[in-house]
């Protein structure tokens, strides 16, 4: 896996990622984008976490937030 985007980019390059993984595009239930399921409808208590499974395989996961400013990107070995 080559360097991580900046915080302030790793939505939009996760999403990117994601969708042309699968094909360039997904179907989502309606539902996935309320408040409830995002957080506060601008995903704000949620963050992203990388956990590199091998040399060529990573696992995108959402997490809660953690506390603070300085939240944004965290990349976990297992």
């Amino acid at each position: 896996m080559s360097g991580l985007p900046s915080p302030a980019d790793m939505s939009h390059a996760a999403l990117v990622a994601l969708l042309m993984h699968n094909g360039g595009s997904m179907d989502l239930p309606a539902e996935a984008f309320e408040p409830d399921a995002l957080g506060d409808g601008r995903g704000a208590h949620h963050a992203m976490q990388f956990v590199p499974l091998d040399a060529t395989t990573v696992r995108l996961s959402v997490v809660p937030r953690p506390p603070g400013r300085g939240a944004g990107v965290e990349v976990r070995n297992l």
